[in-house]
């Protein structure tokens, strides 16, 4: 029910708040030019630009562990050490064969470059050299193992190790993500295929974020269709500078197809009478009159509804008083309504 019914009947039935002469008094509005886009809706739910989970790959004792839970850390840095006393030991005696099979070749080079040994035992001297050499690469690898660092940038979860305890292969450590760029998967019906776009704009809403508009484009489209729902699945990126997008959420999705600039009226303008649809103009300067405008409309908005043919930007029409306005008649402006006053408001504030 309309909160002020006293005032509409006014309009409705042509009570006289001006002079009958001048006709029956009216609410306009004017059409205005507005950005407009049309809306598909889907589910879809955040996931991180990149994600890992940290995981040993040998098993053995803690010995250092170099981050807190929910810490941002650098690509590289060092989150944790694994006991590595044995492998550090066996490098040392590595290093120290690889030296003496160093001095070993340049002896017998020497040797036989003045004749005095034979190429059999240089080439004997050589591959001892490159065995060395590979025994100390694989030292270090083993090395390595013990180290665990970061990919990437990014935050890590939860700690899920203690100092001192004993992991193995698989065993997970914590996860690390780069939540600088949020990736959200959702789907789309596939009647809308031949609209999607690599750098078509979303809007993302949730109620995590209540109030919160995140906006995005999308990135990639699945080269399939699901056979069962009839969908494709898109992947759309949303910039996260503040950090505040997490892994996991849910987000309501709007898809912002065919963008333009439509001609907007409000729907209480707008008059049906079976399949057609229409508006009372008004038009003159001085001299006001009405003219009945057939119109083809296209996208519905809450209070407002796009014009598709039959009416430009600029020209006004009738939002109250339409019961009393006839075709080629005079009628009066009472107020013109811009959206952001009340029926009462604007009655309120004529002269």
């Amino acid at each position: 029910m309309p909160r002020y019914p006293i005032l509409i009947l006014c309009l409705t039935i042509g009570w006289p708040l001006a002079a009958e002469a001048a006709g029956p008094a009216v609410i306009v509005a004017e059409a205005r030019l507005e950005p407009l886009a049309d809306r598909v809706e889907a589910l879809g739910t955040l996931k991180a630009n990149e994600s890992v989970s940290i995981t040993a790959n040998v098993t053995e004792v803690i010995s250092a562990i170099h981050f807190d839970d929910g810490q941002r850390v650098t690509r590289d840095q060092v989150l944790v050490e694994m006991h590595s006393t044995e492998q550090r030991a066996l490098l040392e005696e590595a290093q120290a064969r690889l030296g003496e099979a160093e001095r070993q070749y340049r002896r017998v080079r020497a040797l036989v470059e003045q004749g005095s040994a034979s190429e059999s035992l240089l080439d004997e001297r050589l591959r001892d050299l490159e065995t060395t050499r590979a025994l100390v690469v694989a030292i270090r690898s083993r090395l390595d193992d013990r180290v665990i660092t970061a990919p990437f940038d990014g935050v890590v979860g939860l700690r899920d190790i203690s100092l001192g305890a004993l992991v193995g292969p698989g065993d997970l450590i914590t996860t690390l993500d780069d939540d600088s760029v949020m990736k959200l998967d959702f789907a789309v019906p596939s009647v809308y295929l031949t609209t999607l776009e690599p750098g078509m704009p979303i809007e993302a809403r949730s109620r995590t974020y209540e109030g919160q508009v995140f906006s995005g484009v999308i990135r990639g489209i699945d080269s399939r269709v699901d056979p069962v729902t009839r969908a494709i699945q898109v992947r759309a990126l949303i910039p996260n500078p503040d950090r505040r997008l997490r892994p996991g959420v849910l987000m309501r999705v709007e898809l912002l197809r065919n963008p333009r600039d439509a001609t907007m009226v409000p729907e209480a303008a707008l008059m049906q009478a079976g399949h057609e649809h229409a508006v009372f103009v008004v038009t003159g300067d001085d001299e006001l009159s009405v003219e009945r405008r057939t119109i083809r409309i296209g996208t519905r908005l809450p209070g407002s509804v796009e014009v598709l043919e039959g009416l430009v930007p600029g020209e006004r029409v009738i939002t109250h008083g339409q019961g009393k306005a006839r075709p080629g008649e005079p009628v009066q402006i009472l107020a013109v309504d811009d959206g952001t006053r009340t029926l009462r408001e604007m009655l309120e504030a004529r002269p």
